[in-house]
C-alpha cells in the first residue's frame, strides 16, 4: 500500500525502503474508471478468443494448417486478456510494482514471449497464404498439420529463449547494481547492442518478410479475380480449380486485414518505445496493441461463415453431444 508522509502530499510504494519509488495520484473516480474499463476489455478479450479456441480445437473439420495457426495467435490473445491485461492495469493505474523484482522479471519475460510469438504467428500465416496462393500444387505436400505444428512450437520455443537471455542479460532480476533505479518499479534497462538485435529480430525481420510476401499474395490474387471474372462475363463456366483459389484468395484477404491492423497497432508502439520517451504515449500504446487481441475474433466472425456456426453451437451447448465434432459447419 501507498505511504503517505507528514506533509500528507507525497505518497511511497513501499515507506520502509529509502529507495522507494513515488506512487502517482489519482481520484477515487479515475481508479473506478480505469478499473472497470480493464476488466470489461479483459472478460471480452478472453471470452471471444475462448470461442475461438473452442471452435477450432473441437470441431475436426477445422483442423487445418491454416487454422492451427489462427488457433496459436488465438492462444496468445487469451493469454493477453488474462494475464497481461491484469497486471499491466495494476502497474499503470497504481504506478507502483508491487510483486517483487523476481516476479517482475519472469513477467518480462512472458510478455516479451507473447507478443514475440504473435508476431511469429503473423509471419507464419503470411508464409502459409503465400504457398496456397502462389504455389498451389505444393500447398497439400509443404503445409501440413504435422508440420504447421511444428514450425509453431519451435516458434515458441524460440521466443522463449531469446526473451529469457534479452530480460536476464539486461539485470531485470536484478536491480541492486543499477544507479538511479527505485524500488517499485518494473522495467528492463536495454543495452544499445540489445537495442539493435531486438529491433532487427524481433521488428524489422519479421515486417519485412511479410510485406514481402504479402505484395506479392496480392499481385498474384489481383490476376487470379481478373482471370475468373473475365471468364464469368465470358459465360465460361468457373471450374472448381478456380473456385478454390478464389477462396484461398477471399482467405488471404481476411488474413491480411488481421495481419495489417496488428501492424498499425505494433508499428507505431514499438518505435516509441524505441525513440519516445513520454511514458503517457507508450501506456497508450501499449493498451492499444492489448485491445487488438480483442478485435481479431471480430475479422473472424465477419470474413468466416464456419466461425459464426460454430460459435452458435457453442453458446446452444451443442458441442456437448457426442458426435458433435463431427457438426457440417460448411455448406
Amino acid at each position: 500500500m501507498a505511504y503517505e508522509t507528514e506533509d500528507q502530499e507525497t505518497q511511497y510504494c513501499f515507506p520502509d525502503i529509502n529507495s522507494s519509488c513515488v506512487k502517482g495520484k489519482r481520484s477515487r473516480y479515475e481508479y473506478n474508471i480505469m478499473y472497470v474499463f480493464v476488466s470489461l476489455l479483459s472478460a471480452w478479450t478472453v471470452f471471444l478468443n475462448l470461442l475461438v479456441i473452442i471452435s477450432i480445437s473441437h470441431f475436426k473439420k477445422l483442423h487445418t494448417p491454416t487454422n492451427m495457426i489462427i488457433l496459436s495467435l488465438a492462444v496468445n490473445d487469451l493469454l493477453i486478456g488474462l494475464i497481461v491485461m491484469p497486471i499491466q492495469a495494476i502497474k499503470h493505474i497504481e504506478t507502483c510494482w508491487y510483486f517483487g523484482q523476481t516476479f517482475c522479471g519472469f513477467y518480462l519475460i512472458l510478455i516479451g514471449l507473447i507478443f514475440s510469438a504473435s508476431l511469429s504467428n503473423l509471419v507464419l500465416i503470411a508464409v502459409d497464404r503465400y504457398v496456397a496462393v502462389c504455389h498451389p500444387l505444393l500447398y497439400p505436400q509443404k503445409i501440413t498439420i504435422t508440420n504447421m505444428l511444428m514450425s509453431i512450437c519451435l516458434s515458441w520455443l524460440y521466443y522463449s529463449a531469446y526473451n529469457t537471455a534479452f530480460v536476464i542479460n539486461n539485470g531485470s532480476f536484478d536491480i541492486s547494481h543499477r544507479t538511479n533505479v527505485c524500488y517499485g518499479r518494473c522495467s528492463v534497462m536495454v543495452s544499445f547492442s540489445w537495442i539493435t538485435t531486438d529491433l532487427f529480430m524481433s521488428f524489422i525481420l519479421p515486417c519485412f518478410i511479410m510485406i514481402t510476401l504479402y505484395s506479392r499474395i496480392f499481385y498474384v490474387v489481383h490476376q487470379q479475380v481478373k482471370v475468373i471474372n473475365s471468364l464469368m462475363k465470358g459465360g465460361k463456366c468457373v471450374t472448381e480449380g478456380s473456385a478454390k483459389r478464389k477462396s484461398e484468395s477471399k482467405a488471404a484477404l481476411t488474413l491480411g486485414i488481421i495481419v495489417s491492423v496488428y501492424l498499425l497497432c505494433y508499428i507505431p508502439y514499438y518505435i516509441c518505445t524505441l525513440f519516445v520517451n513520454s511514458s503517457t504515449t507508450i501506456t497508450v500504446l501499449s493498451w492499444a496493441v492489448c485491445a487488438n487481441s480483442g478485435v481479431n475474433p471480430l475479422v473472424y466472425a465477419l470474413f468466416y461463415s464456419s466461425f459464426k456456426k460454430t460459435v452458435k453451437h457453442i453458446l446452444t451447448l451443442k458441442v456437448f453431444q457426442p458426435t458433435s465434432y463431427l457438426f457440417r459447419i460448411f455448406k
